[in-house]
């Protein structure tokens, strides 16, 4: 047929060159539209079933939606060929009775663009469909992505992360959607490289997008299939979701930025569901032109024709594959550090390497180079914990390094030095162990009426000296947590036997000896008696305290236990004091004290009066002794006794002498009496002579001869 000379320019559609060949061209985009609608659908359904037999497995459930709304994509581009389709064909019938008679042909003058209805509804499908189409694919994309998400998030941060079940059948359903959405996207894209079939490229980014999805979920599957980590699963939890908020809000991007995208006259805009990211992966070979284009640009040479290129360019993928081959082979060689140990899994059973170039203790593996099946069929386990430093947490992976878990409270969050008293916050939480009150020692009736609460640091030290036994006891992740749980389960139970006195001051010391004791006995019943594998360095018991709002109560305590021992120490010193005041010195004091008692109880039962003088003899003479003031009370009482005897005696002497001296002569012995007795009355008396006869009323004037004293008499003095 030759050309058609009408145009429809109203409706944006140009008719040019028709033929019969166009309209199968479009039938051919359209029945590839449909067959890739069939197949993202029979995908989607395919994951969701799957989805529901592993037991609701969440990355599965999002990516079979993200795989069902590719088909908006799929639908739209089969009803726009079409339309395509339709309008080919209208402009054949135009053609053909364009080039009727003249007769015929007249009859249709003017009415060219009233019979291009099929141009006219492609051109509205264009201008309006594809974009609502667009709109509908992305607001879903990225609604349906944020609401994956949002779910995933509490999953992805739980420790008892659910894994799926199925695995086979999931990694299988994964591997064909990745095989099939490969070839088709590659089939699709190299259709788009035409004109008539560019918007094709939708559809390629669509399966492209559901080939690397299910690639990475048949990777992360398979990995935990083989016993290596879940975090593959784990990154696509949320990566699945994160991929459809970003596909959403590149629709949206799209769809702004052809709105002030200035276009040719008669140009066929791109849809917005067109993802120029996926188009990348869709067609890589985009990337290498355009990498060739910029070499060769910068270089000044066209470097497709160096030998270099050429070969590079033949061998590329051969070059890969063997990278990649002794990448993976590379898995097989594990250098063991010296300060670790480790065990070999294969399929997750512990067995003996191929060949060891180390140490090597039957399973066990040390210090060395050593070889295993590559990866995932073999991997290495070495025991490891963390460790951390200020606010950054660092995972140390060792095995003879000696590692601390606390078993009761935790140590105080303060960095600075200094004293912590019991009135002040330790820690963020506290962790508080029951203990048995004081008064439950008194008072057994009330030991189990009331408890007490005491914080008390208990830090363990420890090493690991068999690793096998170590990664029996728990799965990887759990072991340290298993030791502190039944350690601490050990230390509440062991100090609740015990009263809050001894755990707070009186039984620090000997605590920390049998709380080790305990934890030995406690570890060694693990692995049926074997052990946990490990040796215990060190425990320690420091920082008891009480809660800290009765803290003030216990200091209350703490103080009137100090004023009794001041009292005390004061009530001992005034003893001492006395004692030595009393008796010279307190050691002999006491003897005294003690001699004293038994002259009393010996006077108390009757005893014998010569043996209780014997006593009081000899405790006054240890008196006397001592030289204390008893000592010189006994001797001053001694001498004042025989001043009074001796003074007693010469009195009875002297009375007898006067006795015989009245008996011989009365008279002359009364005579002295009196005149010595008058003598000792008027020996400081002055004595007037006076005449007989004188007045009575006389005057006299008593002075002394001499008030002065005399210069010249050295005992002269005046008299008082």
């Amino acid at each position: 047929m030759g050309g058609f000379r009408a145009r429809g320019g109203r409706y944006g559609v140009e008719v040019r060159n028709v033929s019969k060949a166009d309209t199968l061209t479009y039938r051919r985009a359209m029945l590839i539209s449909l067959f890739g609608f069939a197949l993202q659908l029979l995908l989607a359904i395919g994951v969701g079933v799957y989805a529901r037999m592993a037991g609701g497995d969440h990355t599965a459930t999002t990516f079979a939606i993200a795989i069902g709304l590719g088909c908006i994509v799929w639908l739209t581009l089969a009803f726009l060929y079409d339309q395509h389709r339709r309008e080919r064909i209208e402009a054949i019938e135009s053609e053909s009775l364009a080039s009727a008679t003249s007769s015929a042909a007249s009859a249709f003058d003017g009415t060219g663009d009233e019979l291009l209805v099929a141009s006219r509804r492609l051109a509205m499908v264009q201008k309006w469909i594809v974009p609502i189409a667009s709109l509908i694919f992305a607001s879903l994309m990225l609604g349906l992505g944020i609401v994956r998400l949002l779910s995933a998030r509490e999953l992805f941060s739980h420790d008892d992360f659910v894994e799926p079940d199925q695995r086979g059948w999931g990694i299988g359903l994964a591997m064909a959607a990745a095989f099939g959405g490969f070839v088709f996207a590659r089939f699709v894209s190299g259709m788009a490289k035409q004109t008539h079939w560019a918007a094709l490229r939708a559809g390629a980014a669509q399966a492209v997008f559901a080939s690397i999805v299910g690639l990475l979920m048949a990777i992360a599957l398979f990995v935990r299939l083989a016993g290596g980590p879940d975090w593959p699963l784990r990154v696509l939890l949320v990566g699945v979701p994160v991929a459809m908020i970003a596909l959403g809000a590149e629709v949206y991007l799209n769809f702004v930025l052809d709105l002030y995208r200035p276009r040719r006259a008669g140009e066929v805009r791109r849809p917005a569901f067109d993802s120029r990211l996926l188009g990348l992966a869709a067609a890589p070979d985009k990337i290498a032109e355009s990498v060739r284009e910029a070499l060769s640009y910068q270089f000044g040479v066209d470097v497709t024709g160096t030998w270099f290129y050429q070969l590079l360019s033949r061998s590329i993928m051969v070059l890969v594959v063997l990278a990649l081959l002794i990448a993976w082979a590379m898995t097989s060689l594990v250098v063991i550090q010296p300060h670790q140990r480790g065990l070999v899994l294969t399929f997750g059973k512990i067995s003996e390497p191929v060949a060891s170039l180390g140490e090597r203790d039957g399973q066990e593996i040390g210090p060395g180079l050593h070889v295993k099946w590559p990866w995932p069929f073999s991997s290495v386990e070495i025991p490891s914990y963390s460790m951390e430093d200020g606010d950054d947490e660092s995972t140390v992976r060792t095995t003879t390094g000696v590692q601390v878990i606390n078993l009761a409270a935790n140590p105080p969050d303060r960095g600075e030095d200094g004293p912590i008293l019991w009135s002040e916050q330790h820690t963020t939480v506290e962790i508080y162990n029951i203990a048995q009150p004081e008064r439950a020692i008194a008072d057994p009736d009330s030991a189990g009426s009331e408890l007490s609460l005491v914080a008390i640091e208990v830090p363990v030290h420890y090493v690991i000296e068999d690793v096998m036994l170590y990664d029996s006891i728990a799965a990887p992740g759990q072991r340290r947590f298993l030791l502190q749980a039944i350690g601490r389960s050990e230390v509440s139970r062991y100090i609740s036997t015990m009263t809050v006195d001894r755990v707070v001051a009186t039984s620090r010391t000997s605590l920390a000896d049998e709380l080790h004791a305990v934890l030995e006995e406690s570890y060694g019943r693990l692995n049926g008696g074997q052990g946990a594998g490990i040796r215990i360095l060190f425990v320690g018991v420091s920082g008891a305290h009480p809660p800290r709002d009765v803290a003030p109560n216990f200091e209350r305590v703490v103080q009137a236990r100090q004023n009794r021992e001041s009292k005390i120490e004061a009530a001992n010193k005034s003893k001492t004091t006395t004692l030595t005041r009393v008796a010279g010195r307190a050691d002999l004091a006491e003897q005294i004290v003690e001699i004293l008692n038994r002259i009393d109880a010996m006077r108390r039962s009757g005893a014998d009066a010569d043996a209780v003088l014997e006593l009081e003899v000899e405790a006054q003479q240890l008196l006397a002794e001592t030289g204390g003031e008893a000592g010189q009370l006994l001797q001053y009482a001694s001498a004042e006794r025989w001043t009074r005897h001796m003074t007693a005696r010469a009195d009875s002497l002297r009375f007898a002498g006067q006795s015989t001296m009245h008996a011989a002569n009365p008279r002359l012995f009364e005579a002295q009496l009196y005149f010595d007795a008058l003598k000792d009355v008027m020996s400081e008396s002055r004595v007037y002579l006076l005449q007989d006869g004188l007045p009575r009323d006389m005057v006299f004037e008593l002075q002394d001869q001499s008030t002065g004293r005399n210069v010249f008499d050295a005992n002269s003095a005046p008299q008082p």
